[in-house]
């Protein structure tokens, strides 16, 4: 069993870090075209007609891609000032049921968001006014893939805590 459990975790750390790989391809991708654009713009005076859409989509796919390997850094913005007069124990109890809440409520996102999802897909919706013309189901797909996979780091991020406050000795109070 643990065997098997190590092979999924090392299979799901691979797949984050494509993820976050593919977030900054596209946040390269992004400076790239903005800065020829900008420059095109000033020098010869022509625009390029979809790069405010493309970077507009790039936005949310690069925050959805790399969510979950931030929280696997532990990157993301913290208020800790009243977590860090805690004990380590009592600190890892509350990051265990933060991590259990918010894993709780990506699951909620994940499922919501395949159902969206899944209805645009069959109804066919696109972004009429817009220059691509894009399916929405394409843009909107990326919202369950970062939040399964943001709910997944969260409850690998509980077990971690859980261990933790198990283990963390009792401080004695003077």
């Amino acid at each position: 069993m643990k065997l098997l459990l190590a092979k999924a975790n090392s299979i799901f750390d691979r797949t984050i870090s494509y993820a976050a790989f593919l977030a900054a391809s596209l946040l390269v991708f992004t400076m790239l075209s903005v800065s020829v654009g900008v420059a095109q713009r000033y020098l010869l005076n022509r625009t390029i007609p979809w790069l405010l859409e493309v970077t507009e989509y790039i936005l949310l796919f690069m925050t959805l891609l790399a969510a979950a390997w931030v929280l696997k850094k532990e990157g993301h913005v913290k208020l800790d000032l009243v977590l860090n007069y805690l004990s380590p124990r009592n600190q890892a109890l509350i990051n265990t049921i933060t991590s259990l809440i918010g894993a709780g409520v990506f699951l909620v996102v994940t499922w919501y968001s395949i159902e969206t999802t899944l209805k645009l897909f069959q109804l066919g919706f696109y972004e009429p006014e817009t220059i691509l013309q894009t399916r929405k189901w394409i843009l909107v797909a990326v919202i369950p893939l970062g939040s399964f996979l943001l709910f997944i780091q969260l409850l690998r991020r509980s077990h971690s805590f859980l261990r933790r406050w198990r283990w963390a000795p009792d401080e004695e109070e003077g």
